[in-house]
Order: C-alpha cells, then sequence, then structure tokens
C-alpha cells in the first residue's frame, strides 16, 4: 500500500504515486492491506485517485496456504501474493477503461497484470527479489535452506518471464543492474533509485541530541533488521556499554518480533514499537547504525539518517546501493571490530561526528532528493506510445 509512506516499499511508492498524480495524471491504485490501522490509509488513498483496490492480506494465513506452490512448479511468492479479487478488479480497469500505463511495484505484484500485453508495463523490480532467498539459503540450514534455495530457483524463472514480457523494467542501484544482466541475460533496465524527502529529514539541531545514543530505525518484523539488530546487541552493544556505561540503542520501527521487544529495558536498549514521526528519534542519536548481514538496493534507513546530518556506521551490503561515497562521509564496517571502534570512536568524538554527519547530508541533497528520481521516471512515461 503506498500510503503512508513509513517503510521502504510504501515511501518509494508513495513518492511516485504523488509525483504522478501531481502530473495530472488519473491513477487507479491496486495493493493489499495487511495491518488495521490500513483502513485509515485506503480512505487517504480514495481521497487522492479515481479507485481504490486493497484486498486484506493476512500473512499467517498466506504463509500456509502458499505451501502448495511445494508441489507445483511455482514460486511460494507467487502462491502467496494471489488474490482473486485484486485480479478481478485489475482485470475490470483494463478492459473497461484501458490505461496508457500499467506500473507495478515489486515483481510479487507482476502476476496481475502478466494476461495484459496492450498498455505499456513498466516494472519497478527495485531489487531481484529471488536474490534475496538465495541470500537466505546461505545463512540457513537443513528444510529451511532447502526452501530457500528452492524458491530463489523458482522466483528467478518467474522475474525472468516478466523481464521479458513488460515493455521496461527499473532497478534501484548500478549494483542490482549489474547482477540483473548477470542473472536475466538479454534485458537491460533502466536504474531507478529510491530518494529520500530531505526536507522532512532534516535536523532541528542538536538541542536534543543525546550524546552517547545510537538509533537503528526499520520494520522490526524483516528478517535482515531483526538479524542486524540482534547481532549488533550480542556482538557489539557489550564492548560499547563496557566503555561507556551511559550509552543508550534506540531501536525504532513498527511490528517489532518478540526477540526484539526483549531487549527493551535491557543494558540500556528502548524498542519504541510504531513512531509518528522518524526525524525527532533521528535528533536524540549522535550515531546511527545499518549492520544488515543480508541487503540489497538502496537502504532508506541509511538516506534518511544521512539527510538528517547522523554519521552512519553500515555493512558493505547496506551501503552497496549508493555508490561513490568517501570514507569520511560514512563508515563501512564489515565485522564485530571493525562497527564497535567506529562507533566508539564517533561517540567519543562528538566534532568528528558531526563533521561526519554534516557531509553526509550534503551528500544525499545532492544526489537522492525525489526529484532527481522523478526526472527519470518521467523520461521512461515520454517513451510510451501514444
Amino acid at each position: 500500500m503506498p500510503y503512508p509512506p513509513d517503510r521502504g516499499d510504501r515511501i518509494t511508492t508513495h513518492h511516485f504515486l504523488q509525483h504522478l498524480i501531481e502530473r495530472g495524471d488519473r491513477v487507479q491504485v491496486g495493493c493489499f492491506a495487511e495491518e488495521e490501522a490500513d483502513e485509515t490509509s485506503i480512505a487517504t488513498l480514495r481521497g487522492m485517485v479515481t479507485e481504490v483496490c486493497a484486498s486484506r492480506l493476512r500473512r499467517t494465513a498466506r504463509k500456509i496456504t502458499s505451501l502448495r506452490g511445494l508441489f507445483s512448479g511455482t514460486s511460494l511468492t507467487e502462491v502467496f501474493f494471489r488474490d482473486r479479487t485484486l485480479q478481478r478488479t485489475i482485470d475490470r480497469w483494463v478492459h473497461e477503461d484501458p490505461p496508457d500505463l500499467v506500473y507495478v511495484y515489486s515483481s510479487s505484484m507482476a502476476q496481475f497484470v502478466m494476461g495484459h500485453a496492450g498498455p505499456f508495463r513498466f516494472m519497478q523490480f527495485a531489487e531481484l527479489d529471488s536474490d534475496k532467498w538465495r541470500q537466505y539459503a546461505t545463512h540457513s540450514r537443513g528444510i529451511p535452506a532447502w526452501i530457500y534455495r528452492r524458491e530463489a530457483k523458482r522466483l528467478l524463472a518467474f522475474e525472468t518471464r516478466v523481464a521479458h514480457a513488460f515493455s521496461a523494467c527499473a532497478v534501484v542501484s548500478e549494483v542490482e543492474r549489474q547482477l540483473f544482466e548477470e542473472r536475466i541475460p538479454g534485458v537491460t533496465p533502466i536504474v531507478l533509485p529510491n530518494g529520500v524527502d530531505v526536507d522532512h529529514f532534516a535536523t532541528s539541531g542538536d538541542g536534543t541530541r543525546e550524546p552517547h545514543t545510537v538509533i537503528f530505525t526499520g520494520v522490526m518484523d524483516y528478517q535482515p533488521n531483526v538479524q542486524g539488530v540482534t547481532w549488533f546487541v550480542d556482538r557489539c552493544w557489550p564492548k560499547i556499554r563496557a566503555r561507556l556505561a551511559d550509552a543508550r540503542l534506540l531501536v525504532v520501527g513498527s511490528r517489532p518480533i518478540e526477540a526484539i521487544t526483549r531487549l527493551s529495558g535491557r543494558d540500556g536498549i528502548e524498542v519504541t514499537g510504531r513512531v509518528e514521526m522518524i526525524p525527532p528519534y533521528l535528533d536524540r542519536a549522535a550515531v546511527a547504525i545499518a549492520p544488515l548481514l543480508l541487503a540489497r538496493g538502496v537502504q532508506n534507513k541509511v538516506l534518511e539518517a544521512m539527510s538528517t546530518a547522523l554519521p552512519v556506521v553500515a555493512s558493505p551490503q547496506a551501503l552497496q546501493g549508493l555508490g561513490d561515497v568517501d570514507a569520511d562521509t560514512v563508515v563501512c564496517a564489515d565485522d564485530v571490530t571493525t562497527t564497535t571502534n567506529a562507533v566508539l570512536d564517533l561517540l567519543e568524538n562528538p566534532h568528528k561526528a558531526r563533521a561526519m554527519g554534516q557531509r553526509a547530508a550534503r551528500f544525499v541533497r545532492a544526489r537522492f532528493r525525489w526529484e532527481h528520481m522523478y526526472r527519470i521516471l518521467d523520461g521512461i512515461l515520454d517513451g510510451i506510445p501514444g
């Protein structure tokens, strides 16, 4: 659902939807509602666009039913996201009032328009989801590893069919483009990065800054985020607290699972759950972290922290979507020692930390404003036959 813009996929779809509306385009939105709070979001969307179809997606039930895919050649992802109501609605939209453009975000949604070859179909892969399953397989054992390997293979086959069927495809970074061309020969995707709302993610100053506070932001039932936080807490945080007894860690994000909520109140750790606004929490911190072991594409958490003039310590995986960035603008740390030492160095040297944060903000404003991404999208739309 492209509203509210409070997590990675929603941030991207919200901003591109808003841009289409501001262009004067008439838009219909097909999506899923996953939470009770999404009912309010549906009402907001209906005030923005011509029509909305938001089918209810209950993840627990869908995970069970998606196992049917194990008895066919289909990926579990395709089965998980199948929905008769959404399919019938999209079929009706295409037949009753043929659109100039069918815009699909994420390969899991492509199945709803694979049967409609008439309109210009634009597939925003963002990342190859099949490669995430491949990464999960390399970090798993036994039956889960087998399921993940199978899913990576089946989903890549589907992504390949989609890439060749659609009029144009896009990924979020040059690294993703290279991977895409390696895995799906014969299709050259456009690089369309995520942006950041630099006016919203702007620091209000150091008035609320807590000098020894570290922050992690992200949806906290997402496996890479959970894995990154628990790794940092288990391996790095004890050493940081041993040096700085008043050090605090803020874990800010919706839907924290039990493995995350039980950290709250322990060793200076605060787990907030969903919050209305992220920037005030970023303004409390002195350092942001993104120690993701599994990651692809451009990480919004990194862009947002940098835009708010926070120094960021992140894994190579979390930084790969940024392109060339100087070592004095963001810290790349790939193990326990370098991560721990980098966080301590910035906490203990506030002038260095503030200078790095200011360089990070300038970097993001120069390269990752949404306005830059809108121009790329407009170039794609200008190529629609017409």
